[in-house]
């Protein structure tokens, strides 16, 4: 009876969980620990810089740039979520993290993810709006639309991602509480349970698989309609115009779901390639795309660009 109560109660508090980093290249931790702390400190540069240009210029007060500061704000949670702990395991070693403390790692972690994915396929809408509808575009995409679209991105989101919470608190952990891992997400919490988590896998598998399919079928969809009238319009240089509008935004896209498609690929069918690898990756994935985004929206995109001139490269006279 003693027992079963230590054992209940276990799933209720277990001790700390210990993050190892990744197994296997300890010897590079403090190498592999520079360019994750430059790559975080480009994301919050960049990313802060993008939320004060758009939200000080008036004339960046459209639909685009709004989804646009999501993705930034979104951007922000996940590097902070995730990287600093990430290079203090590489540099200090192990660390120790609490239960709840992982949990809300692994559901902000997730949450982001999710949210990214959504905010993305908005973009592509509205992508959509501008180029297929370009003289409907203030009457379609209104005020009240966006609102809309961003409270169902949000909800969306959670609805996805907050019942992991439920499945992880359920379980009891009676084992050793070490992740080979430099972040707590899902499954890695759930293989270390003692008891039944197929709930868990299948949740973990199809419901995020399932949302960032149907997302990208959508983001499809929206480029093959795009495309279709692009190649529709009479001259070279508007053909020219529409492309370059889309093209930031068709980067960040490649940039979102390589990593996220060869992830659950190799992770499904990659049994030959060494956990070292996979950790690796799950990294990159966590710290490039939060660094890059901004820099490919800064780069690429006119208006931006030209603020960033304006406000940190040109002089006012005083």
């Amino acid at each position: 009876k003693t027992v079963m109560t230590t054992f209940n109660l276990s799933s209720f508090n277990p001790g700390p969980f210990i993050l190892l980093g990744i197994p296997g290249l300890e010897q590079f931790h403090v190498w592999i620990g520079i360019p994750f702390f430059m790559f975080y400190i480009v994301a919050l540069a960049g990313n802060s810089v993008l939320l004060y240009l758009i939200s000080m210029e008036r004339s960046l007060h459209e639909p685009m740039f709004f989804f646009l500061s999501m993705l930034a704000t979104t951007d922000l949670i996940l590097s902070n979520t995730c990287v600093p702990k990430t290079f203090s395991i590489f540099w200090l070693g192990p660390q120790e993290i609490t239960f709840p403390g992982c949990l809300t790692q692994m559901f902000f972690l997730h949450y982001s993810f999710a949210m990214d994915s959504a905010i993305l396929l908005a973009m592509a809408f509205d992508r959509y709006v501008a180029i297929c509808f370009p003289l409907r575009y203030t009457t379609i995409l209104t005020r009240q639309i966006v609102a809309k679209i961003v409270m169902g991105i949000v909800s969306r989101s959670f609805c996805i991602i907050f019942p992991c919470v439920f499945l992880l608190k359920r379980l009891p952990f009676c084992r050793t509480l070490i992740i080979p891992h430099t972040y707590c997400e899902h499954m890695g919490i759930a293989r270390l349970a003692c008891a039944d988590i197929s709930i868990n896998i299948w949740y973990g598998f199809a419901v995020p698989v399932l949302t960032i399919t149907s997302d990208l079928i959508l983001i499809g969809i929206s480029y093959t309609l795009i495309l279709h009238a692009i190649f529709n319009l009479p001259s070279w240089d508007a053909r020219q115009k529409a492309l370059n509008t889309c093209g930031s935004h068709v980067c960040v896209i490649l940039i979102f779901y390589t990593p996220a498609m060869f992830s659950v690929l190799t992770h499904r069918f990659g049994h030959d390639i060494p956990h070292s690898f996979h950790i690796l990756i799950a990294n990159l994935y966590v710290a490039i795309p939060p660094a890059l985004n901004p820099i490919i929206y800064g780069v690429k995109t006119k208006q931006i660009r030209e603020k960033i001139i304006l406000h940190f490269f040109i002089k006012r006279p005083r």
